[in-house]
C-alpha cells in the first residue's frame, strides 16, 4: 500500500507515458505472485562513536515467486555502466535464472544484507545448505543522505521487508514508492529519487512491470513527457552540495513464457527509459538491469516446465511495455518523494508536482 497517499504519481497528475495501458496498479504487483516489501530506517544519531549518525537507508526485497528455489524463474541482465554491483548476475547470465527474491539496499549494506538473505533461505528451505544458492542482491549509493560510517541495516530489516514483500502479493494498490526501503536515501535527476515502479500490458495480454532504484543523473537533463522540465523549473538559492553520479538498479518481471536471453533483451531496454527520463549513464554511475520471466518456470536442472513462447519479434510488444515502464518508473520514484535532510544538511529537495503539470501544460504537453 502506498506509504503517503498525500504523493501523487505520474499519472495522478495525468501524465501518460507512451501507448500501452497500465495493469490495476500501474506496478509489479499487477504480475500474479510478486510482491514488493520495504524496511525504512531513519533515525537522527550522534556521529560516530558516540552514535550511529544520520541515517536515510534500508532494504527493499522484489518477491519474484516464493517458490523460485523449486521452481526457478527464467532471468537475464543486462548493465549499461559497471560502476556498481549485483551479486548473482553473473550466475544469472550463465544459468539464464534466478532463485531468490531479489534485494535492493545501499552499497556498504551490500554484504549484510547477503548475509541474511543466505541465513533467511536456509531457514526457509534447509536444502540449501546441501546445495548452493547465491542471492540477488543489488546496491546504489545512498552516502549523500546517510551516513555510511556505520553498518545501518541488520537481518531483522532484511526479514521485515521480505514478509511485507509476500503480503503485499495481490493487493489492489500501489505499493510505497519513493524515499522508503532502499530508496530512502538515493537522488535523482537533482531531486529526491527512490523506488518507482510502473507497468503495461500489451495486446496480446501480457503484464510487463518495472521496478527502479534511481540515483542517478543532472537536474538540468531532467525530462517529463519530452519536455525539458528540469531546465526550466527555478533554481534553488543557494546551490547547496552536489551528490555524486549515482546509479539506478532496475528490474523488469513479466507473466510472458520468456527464457533467460529473451529476459536480457527486456533487461536492456530499461536504459531507454532511463535515457527519456534524462539519464546518460555517467562514468560513475552503475545501471545494472535484471528482467525475468514467470510463463516458464524451471526446475532444479534447470530444464523448462513449459513451452518458452515469447520470443524473437513475438518480443516486441513487452520491449515497449519495459521502456514506457521505465520512464514512468523514474517519474514515479521522484513524484513520490518529499524533500529529504539527510547527513551533514544535505538534502535533496522533492519534485514539485504543481510546477510539473505547469510546465507541461505550458509546453502543450499532458
Amino acid at each position: 500500500m502506498r506509504q503517503d497517499a498525500g504523493m501523487p504519481r505520474a499519472a495522478d497528475l495525468g501524465i501518460r507515458i507512451g501507448l500501452l495501458p497500465p495493469g490495476p496498479t500501474n506496478s509489479v504487483l499487477d504480475v500474479s505472485g510478486v510482491g514488493l516489501g520495504h524496511t525504512t530506517v531513519h533515525r537522527d544519531e550522534p556521529d560516530p562513536p558516540a552514535g550511529r549518525g544520520v541515517a536515510r537507508t534500508g532494504v527493499t526485497v522484489l518477491c519474484v515467486a516464493d517458490d523460485a528455489y523449486h521452481r526457478m524463474v527464467p532471468a537475464g541482465g543486462a548493465v549499461l555502466n559497471g560502476a556498481g554491483e549485483c551479486t548473482g548476475f553473473i550466475t544469472s547470465s550463465e544459468w539464464g535464472c534466478i532463485e531468490t527474491p531479489v534485494f535492493l539496499t545501499s552499497t556498504l549494506q551490500l554484504g549484510r544484507v547477503y548475509d541474511a538473505a543466505c541465513e533467511l533461505m536456509i531457514e526457509r528451505h534447509s536444502e540449501v545448505a546441501e546445495d548452493f544458492i547465491i542471492p540477488v542482491v543489488a546496491e546504489c549509493d545512498d552516502s549523500f543522505l546517510n551516513d555510511a560510517r556505520r553498518m545501518q541495516v541488520d537481518r531483522s530489516d532484511v526479514a521485515n521487508a521480505w514478509e511485507q514483500a509476500l503480503a503485499s502479493r495481490g493487493d489492489r494498490e500501489p505499493p510505497a514508492e519513493g524515499a522508503v526501503g532502499s530508496g530512502t536515501g538515493m537522488t535523482c535527476l537533482g531531486f529526491k529519487g527512490g523506488i518507482g515502479t510502473a507497468s503495461r500490458v500489451t495486446r496480446e495480454g501480457h503484464t510487463v512491470a518495472v521496478l527502479l532504484m534511481t540515483n542517478f543523473g543532472d537536474r538540468d537533463r531532467l525530462t517529463v513527457d519530452g519536455v525539458p522540465v528540469g531546465r526550466l523549473l527555478p533554481r534553488p538559492s543557494p546551490p547547496g552540495a552536489r551528490p555524486p553520479a549515482g546509479s539506478c538498479i532496475g528490474v523488469v518481471v513479466t507473466d510472458a513464457a520468456v527464457d533467460g536471453a529473451g529476459c536480457a533483451r527486456l533487461a536492456r531496454r530499461i536504459g531507454l527509459g532511463l535515457a527519456r527520463a534524462g539519464s546518460v549513464a555517467h562514468h560513475g554511475s552503475g545501471e545494472i538491469f535484471l528482467a525475468c520471466g514467470l510463463g516458464a518456470r524451471m526446475d532444479r536442472d534447470g530444464q523448462y516446465e513449459s513451452p518458452v513462447t515469447v520470443t524473437g519479434r513475438a518480443l516486441d510488444l513487452l520491449f515497449e511495455g519495459v521502456v514506457e515502464a521505465s520512464e514512468e518508473s523514474v517519474l514515479n520514484s521522484m513524484l513520490t518523494a518529499p524533500t529529504t535532510i539527510g547527513r551533514a544538511g544535505h538534502v535533496s529537495p522533492g519534485l514539485p508536482p504543481d510546477e510539473v503539470v505547469r510546465l507541461l501544460h505550458g509546453s502543450g504537453g499532458r
